[in-house]
């Protein structure tokens, strides 16, 4: 479809355009039981998420870190070198648990010698700053200075470019020493633009990011055909987009948890400023590169809003409004925003009942979900809470238990899907199993 015919649709016009290219997803399915199977599990997905009243059943997902790799034995070291082992263990897993949704691999099998080449600091992955059998971890600094969101605010892609990528990744320190494209606009003055780019340091840091694609060309070698083999396989696959609230774009990997926090004291304006700078930037890190047939899920996941890191006064000053523009703008391209509540949320229940109605999906991790169900009921679909512990620790008896009352808690009406807390790395088999048994054979409506 034209552009120009895509930007005349309403957003519900382009929703249904969305979740119709996601019930059938426009390829040859391995059997006609796998292309039944999907079509029933993406049909189930999309009634629970647009509160379009209650399915056949509760579905059931797991929202799944290193745990296809762990439950095989290996390390997440393994799955960060080893493409095609990591994509084998991915393969298996989801065909053991057959949940509702696929278990995709990219938020741990992440290509760890392309993180290597390039000297990333900002991030530790297993083997380079954690043990080989840790997860990825930030590291926490102040990334970008408190003096520094002027720049920001003005020209985000020319601070990105020239002073937070250098500052984040040794391998890009070169292209600080670059100038803005806008000494390009008047061409014939633009030689000693283009002088930059023949810098030894520019050069090499041009050297160094093209080893890191090529290695990601082999990773994604290994991934993205895995993806199109389990939707072809009967597994609708999550998500294809990511964004973040603004507050955590400059909070998480810019100022850092402490300069945030200071500057939420300090310099209250200019960071709600530079918050609202950042609304369109992530609705475009999704809107320019979707087509009329993207699927509709967008991933974002809420760090710095949950309960405890900041008050309710704090929260609908500064972290709400410009999330909620974030949730609208996607919204408007038919997009559903799917809100990873890590933490709890429940002083935060009355002002994200402000959501868009049947547009929005808020996985819980610790939040109370009966009282989430009663504020949020008949206007967002809620996800969530098995707790990580009990499926790691806990007993096949008891995870049924908790996952039977979670039933009766939350689905009457729909609008509910069963899901893990906060995202697996670590599980015992036969408890993820349960959890998915127990919306099959009690979560019949």
């Amino acid at each position: 479809m034209a552009e120009q015919v895509w930007s005349q649709l309403s957003p519900e016009e382009k929703s249904e355009r969305r979740w119709a290219s996601f019930l059938e997803p426009g390829l040859e399915f391995a059997s006609p039981e796998a292309g039944s199977e999907y079509r029933a599990r993406a049909a189930r997905l999309k009634k629970a998420m647009l509160l379009e009243g209650e399915a056949d059943r509760v579905p059931v997902c797991a929202l799944a870190g290193y745990y296809p790799g762990t439950r095989k034995g290996l390390t997440p070291y393994q799955v960060t070198q080893d493409y095609a082992l990591a994509a084998e263990a991915w393969h298996e897993a989801n065909h053991y648990l057959q949940a509702d949704s696929m278990l995709a691999p990219v938020f741990a099998a992440i290509p760890g010698r392309a993180f290597e080449i390039l000297d990333v600091k900002i991030l530790s992955w297993p083997g380079h700053g954690v043990p080989k059998e840790s997860g990825f971890q930030y590291n926490e600094k102040e990334w970008m200075l408190a003096e520094e969101y002027d720049l920001l605010i003005d020209d985000p892609t020319d601070f990105l470019l020239h002073v937070y990528l250098p500052r984040v990744a040794g391998g890009m320190e070169g292209f600080s020493r670059l100038a803005s494209p806008l000494d390009m606009v008047e061409i014939v003055g633009g030689p000693p633009w283009m002088m930059r780019w023949a810098d030894p340091a520019v050069q090499a840091s041009i050297e160094k990011l093209t080893a890191a694609g090529r290695e990601c060309q082999a990773w994604g070698g290994a991934m993205y055909p895995l993806l199109g083999r389990l939707v072809a396989e009967g597994f609708p696959g999550p998500f294809q987009f990511m964004s973040l609230a603004p507050f955590d774009f400059i909070g998480d990997t810019l100022r850092g948890t402490r300069g945030v926090l200071m500057d939420m004291f300090r310099q209250p304006a200019v960071l709600l400023e530079a918050c609202d700078r950042i609304v369109p930037l992530v609705v475009k890190w999704v809107t320019r590169t979707a087509n009329p047939q993207s699927p509709p899920l967008v991933f974002m996941p809420l760090h710095k809003g949950a309960d405890g890191f900041m008050s309710v006064e704090q929260f609908q000053k500064f972290y709400w409004p410009s999330l909620l523009k974030v949730i609208n703008g996607l919204v408007a391209d038919g997009f559903v925003p799917y809100l990873f509540a890590e933490g709890a949320y429940g002083t935060r229940l009355e002002t994200i009942a402000e959501s868009p109605v049947g547009r929005a999906v808020w996985h819980f991790d610790h939040t109370d979900m009966q009282r989430a169900k009663e504020v949020l009921g008949g206007i967002s679909c809620i996800q969530g809470n098995v707790p990580l512990p009990l499926l790691q620790l806990g007993a096949v008896d008891e995870v049924k238990t908790y996952c039977r009352d979670l039933i009766d808690t939350v689905a009457p009406g729909g609008g509910f899907i069963l899901d893990v807390g906060a995202v697996v790395d670590e599980a015992k088999d036969e408890n993820m199993r349960a959890m998915v048994e127990v919306a099959k054979e009690y979560g019949a409506y």
